[in-house]
């Protein structure tokens, strides 16, 4: 894995580059701003489908670009044709060090000094992120789910090892040759569908907050894929792809459902990731 950054103030510990395999370009915005009390940050907001309780509504399904990103897998294979749109809609946030994080609060029961430490009006658009972020992360697990918010890239780490029980991992993330691509179609080439190893696969969503918080689930039920495609434009695109086998916990109004015109559990549901979402698997 290849970080376009160190955290900021400090390089990343010994101990965790150690851990990490080398592959795919990975972009998770690291190494950032300080924030203090009374800086003024800029929240992207929008909420991320990805979150297995999700509910669509009328609105996402017309005007979230992440929507596209929804397929079936049997669709997956080289010659495949599909409409998608890889848009940046949180990129920039940046990771804190883990010893700033850990000392700012993160729980909805004290979301008012949240928003004061960082300059956000209670009543704004981004004040609503912030709190639909926090909900995120204190919703209990799915049947066969592990979840956790990664408030570092420690944190990040050490779940998704933990998670694959081991030490050897490989992280993938989703690359576009051209910033501001439209939606488009886009042709898988002709040996562009490649496997992740392992059953196990740990997969992590840019969160909407003040810094990089990453929603990280683990799952058994899970198949992972990178893939390259070719667009119609000539745009190409290395992307990281994660299958759900098992979509029976997930809720029934899920933006995936609607987008499929599927049930739950009657077919695995697949989605390619976003800018700046990882997809951990075991390199081993």
């Amino acid at each position: 894995i290849y970080w376009n950054s160190v955290l900021a103030d400090t390089p990343m510990p010994r101990a965790i580059s150690d851990l990490i395999t080398p592959g795919p370009r990975v972009s998770v915005g690291v190494g950032g701003r300080k924030h203090h009390r009374g800086t003024s940050v800029n929240v992207r907001v929008g909420r991320m489908p990805f979150v297995y309780r999700y509910a669509a509504t009328d609105t996402q399904l017309h005007d979230d670009p992440n929507v596209a990103l929804f397929f079936l897998e049997k669709d997956l294979h080289p010659g495949a044709k599909m409409k998608l749109h890889f848009a940046n809609t949180i990129s920039g946030a940046s990771f804190l060090p883990r010893r700033a994080a850990d000392s700012i609060p993160f729980s909805s029961t004290r979301l008012r000094e949240i928003l004061d430490r960082f300059s956000v009006e209670p009543n704004s658009a981004e004040a609503a992120a912030v709190k639909q972020t926090l909900r995120d992360c204190e919703e209990p697990a799915v049947r066969g789910e592990r979840k956790t918010c990664a408030t570092s890239l420690e944190a990040m780490v050490e779940f998704s090892t933990s998670s694959l029980g081991t030490t050897k991992v490989k992280a993938a993330s989703t690359t576009v040759s051209k910033e501001g691509t439209p939606a488009q179609e886009y042709t898988v080439a002709a040996s562009g569908v490649r496997e992740m190893g392992g059953k196990e696969l740990v997969t992590c969503h840019a969160e909407p907050y003040a810094y990089a918080i990453f929603y990280c689930h683990a799952t058994s039920t899970s198949r992972g894929y990178e893939v390259d495609m070719v667009g119609k434009d000539g745009t190409t695109v290395e992307a990281a792809a994660v299958c759900h086998t098992d979509t029976t916990a997930l809720n029934p109004e899920h933006v995936a459902f609607k987008v499929l015109d599927i049930k739950p559990g009657s077919a695995p549901v697949c989605h390619f990731l976003p800018h700046d979402h990882v997809v951990w698997s075991r390199s081993d």
